[in-house]
């Protein structure tokens, strides 16, 4: 966890004091405990966005106090016809439907008036990074050395570069755990994501974001092109689908990704970022 902040809801703050400070247990099975816990947060900021003020702020503050507790080389075309399993399963549209929540994600995203921005980038970004290792380890173990020989999405590798500047070709399941390494030591230093009152956050910060959303990016997008079927036999693609248009949503608000680097992606991304269309029944949840 990320340190000293704290949490005006109490009842989303218990929540993922829950989730997130026990990961090992989720990453070993505990998949009732993601789907129930991370339904029940977006649904909670759903009840939230609906009652409080048009400003929205209740709802923003809720997201800024959680997070507070808590390269890519394109492959050259061979000539050879991708096989079955890499068509985008997941554009299809009984797929695409499936939401944990259904209202506008922006509205999570905007900057609060009396919010500093870097405040509100860490809590997010701290958020976003539990989220999405908390994702990652419901199909952890179909993603291994032997099935995902290298991180990839669409038609795309990344490799991975060292603090030398090495570039590495290595398996997903490596890359990953590089990935989440390397944010997990970011966000837990004070020094870069400070917590204690009157800490100035460092000059380099932004780009020390930048640098996790796009990495925190490349997981997402390897779940999709590599784990969508597990994560449908899971019935977890509606939480999948939640959070990535929320991830998405968020780096474009405040230009964090490349757009060079999520174009890959651009085809879910416009489909899972259109709130969908009111429900008849007024239901805002559209998975169990």
């Amino acid at each position: 966890m990320a340190g000293g902040r704290f949490c005006c809801n109490s009842k989303v703050l218990v929540l993922f004091c829950v989730v997130f400070s026990e990961p090992e247990a989720a990453a070993v099975g505990e998949l009732w405990t993601f789907e129930v816990h991370l339904c029940f947060f977006y649904r909670t900021l759903d009840m939230h966005s609906q009652k409080t003020s048009k400003s929205g702020l209740s709802c923003k503050m809720v997201l800024q106090a959680v997070g507070k507790v808590l390269r890519k080389s394109k492959t050259k075309p061979n000539g050879k016809k991708p096989p079955a399993e890499e068509k985008k399963h997941y554009l299809e549209p009984e797929y695409t439907k499936v939401r944990v929540v259904d209202f506008d994600l922006k509205e999570l995203v905007v900057l609060p008036r009396e919010i500093d921005l870097n405040e509100w980038l860490a809590s997010n970004t701290t958020t976003f990074f539990n989220l999405i290792n908390l994702q990652y380890s419901t199909i952890s173990e179909f993603c291994t050395g032997d099935t995902c020989l290298a991180m990839t999405a669409c038609n795309t590798i990344y490799y991975w570069y060292d603090e030398r500047g090495k570039k590495t070709k290595c398996t997903a399941p490596q890359y990953v755990d590089f990935v989440m390494s390397l944010v997990q030591k970011l966000v837990t230093d004070e020094e870069i994501f400070p917590t204690k009152y009157g800490k100035e956050f460092p000059n380099s910060f932004e780009s020390l974001v930048k640098k996790i959303c796009r990495y925190l990016f490349h997981v997402l997008a390897h779940i999709y092109w590599a784990h969508f079927k597990e994560t449908v036999a899971l019935e977890l693609q509606g939480h999948l689908n939640t959070l990535y248009a929320h991830f998405i949503v968020f780096v474009r608000e405040f230009n964090l990704v490349d757009p060079k680097e999520t174009c890959i992606m651009d085809d879910l991304s416009e489909v899972l970022c259109t709130p969908l269309p009111p429900s008849p029944q007024q239901n805002h949840v559209t998975e169990r």
